[in-house]
C-alpha cells in the first residue's frame, strides 16, 4: 500500500505562509561565522502547541515560553544556540523576554506571540551584546525556502542538521508540514538539550492540535534516549496557520486521523535522528518488550535497558551480553518472573525462559557488530508492549563531554563571569 505523505524539500519553510531566517551572531565565540540564530514566522494568525522538559531546572527561554504559551497562540518562533540561557537568575529572563519583545515589535506582534528557545551551554550569561543587533536582521531577513537555515542554526554538538517535510492531500487540499531538530547529547526527554519546531498549513484547531501534538510526544521523543540526561531546555513547538484553504478538521475524522499520522511521521523521523547523530554514538538500538502485564511495566523495562550503562557500553563493544539486559528488567520495578522471560538479539534467540539458548555467541556477536539491531524482550505475562531508541556508549563520548572550559574562557573574556 503507497504512502499517503510525499517527501518534499523546505524543512519548517515548506508550508504556506511560513517565512524563516537565520544569522550568525558569535555566540559561543565571537570569531565563529557559523549559523547560531533563527526565526520562524507564520505571516498570519496560528494555532500553537507546545511540550516542555520536566526536569525541575528549567531554562529561561522555557519559563518565558510556557507563559506566552499559556496566555495566546504564538506566531513567531527565535532560536539561538551557543548558549542555554539556563540557570541565569532574573537577568537570563528578562534577556528572554527582552528578545521576544524587540522580535514582536519587529513583527508588529505581541510580545506573547513570540516563543523563544535556547540550546548550549548551562550556567553562562546571554552574551547580548552579540545577540541584541541581530535581531533586527533576523527580522529583516525573513523570507521563503531558508527552512534548511534554520535547522542548521539550532545545532550544537550535532554532526548534522535535521530536517524533513511532507506534502498530503486532505479533502482535496494540499496539506504540507515541516519540521526541524537539534540534538546529540543530553537526550532522554520526559516532556513532555533538544529542541523541534513543526510547523504546517493545515487548518485545526487548539484542542485538537494539542492532543495530536502529546500522542507524537509520546511515541517519538518520549521514546529516545542517547545517554539518559533530561536538558533543562527540551522544547517542542507546533504552528498552524491554516493556509492550506482547507476546512477546518473535525475530531476523530479521516482528516485528523491522517493529520495525526503525519504529524506522528515527522516527529518519530526527528527523533530518530537525534538518536542516529548521538555524541560519537556507533549504532541505533531498538528495545522492543512486548508481553507485559502493562503498559507501564512494559516502559519501565525498555527504559531500564536502553538506559542502562553496562548495557550500552557492550553494545558499543560488539558484545551480545544478554545477561547485562536481564539484569537490567530485574531491576526495572516491572513485575516479572525470571524463567519466563524471553531476549531476542537481531531476531535470533539469546536467552529463553531466563536461560542461555543454544544460539552460538558468534552468531548473536554479528548481529550487535552492526550499526542498527533491535532487542526484543518478552515477559509473557501479558499483551502490554512498549519501544525505547537507543544508542551505545562509547570511550569517544566520554572524551567528548570531559570539559566545557572554552566556554567558560571565553565567557571571563566578555566580562559575563569571573570563573
Amino acid at each position: 500500500m503507497s504512502s499517503p505523505f510525499r517527501k518534499i524539500k523546505g524543512g519548517v519553510g515548506a508550508p504556506k505562509g511560513f517565512l524563516t531566517s537565520a544569522v550568525s551572531a558569535g555566540i559561543k565565540n565571537p570569531e565563529a561565522t557559523r549559523l547560531d540564530m533563527a526565526l520562524i514566522y507564520s505571516q498570519h494568525p496560528c494555532v500553537a502547541a507546545a511540550t516542555f522538559t520536566t526536569n525541575r531546572v528549567k531554562a529561561a527561554p522555557v519559563r518565558v515560553s510556557q507563559a506566552h504559551m499559556r496566555d495566546r497562540d504564538v506566531q513567531a518562533i527565535l532560536a539561538n544556540s551557543g548558549n542555554a540561557n539556563a540557570c541565569t537568575g532574573v537577568k537570563g529572563v528578562q534577556d528572554a523576554r527582552y528578545c521576544a519583545k524587540t522580535i514582536a515589535k519587529g513583527l508588529g506582534l505581541r510580545q506573547g506571540q513570540v516563543a523563544v528557545c535556547s540550546t548550549g551551554v548551562i550556567g553562562l550569561p546571554m552574551p547580548m551584546v552579540r545577540v541584541e543587533p541581530k535581531l533586527p536582521e533576523l527580522v529583516e531577513k525573513l523570507a521563503r525556502k531558508q527552512g534548511t537555515e534554520v535547522s542548521q542554526a539550532i545545532m550544537t554538538s550535532d554532526t548534522t542538521n535535521k530536517e524533513i517535510a511532507l506534502s498530503m492531500d486532505i479533502d482535496g487540499h494540499k496539506v504540507r508540514i515541516g519540521a526541524c531538530a537539534k540534538g546529540a547529547g543530553m537526550i532522554c526527554p520526559s516532556m513532555a538539550t533538544m529542541l523541534c519546531f513543526i510547523t504546517t498549513d493545515a487548518n485545526i484547531g487548539k484542542e485538537n492540535l494539542n492532543k495530536s501534538v502529546q500522542e507524537a510526544v509520546e511515541n517519538s521523543f518520549n521514546r529516545i534516549t542517547i545517554d539518559g540526561d533530561m536538558s533543562t531546555n527540551d522544547t517542542v513547538v507546533v504552528l498552524a496557520n491554516g493556509q492550506s484553504g482547507m476546512p477546518r478538521i473535525k475530531r476523530n475524522s479521516k482528516a485528523c486521523r491522517l493529520f495525526r499520522e503525519a504529524l506522528n511521521v515527522v516527529m518519530l523521523e526527528m527523533a530518530k535522528s537525534l538518536v542516529r547523530d548521538g555524541e560519537r554514538v556507533t549504532k541505533f538500538v531498538t528495545v522492543e518488550v512486548k508481553g507485559a502485564r502493562t503498559y507501564n511495566d512494559a516502559k519501565k523495562v525498555a527504559e531500564a535497558v536502553a538506559n542502562s550503562s553496562l548495557v550500552k557500553s557492550s553494545w558499543n563493544g560488539n558484545d551480545p551480553n544478554w545477561g547485562r539486559i536481564i539484569h537490567a528488567v530485574g531491576y526495572s520495578r516491572a513485575s516479572i518472573r525470571e524463567e519466563l522471560i524471553d531476549i531476542h538479539i537481531g531476531g535470533k534467540p539469546a536467552c529463553l525462559g531466563g536461560l542461555e539458548s543454544d544460539t552460538s555467541m558468534e552468531d548473536l556477536r554479528k548481529v550487535v557488530s552492526e550499526d542498527q539491531f533491535t532487542i526484543t524482550i518478552d515477559l509473557h505475562l501479558g499483551s502490554a508492549e512498549y519501544c525505547v531508541y537507543s544508542s551505545d556508549l562509547s570511550p569517544e563520548y566520554i572524551d567528548f563531554n570531559r570539559s566545557e572550559y572554552a566556554y567558560w574562557k571565553q565567557a571571563r573574556k566578555d566580562g559575563l563571569t569571573q570563573q
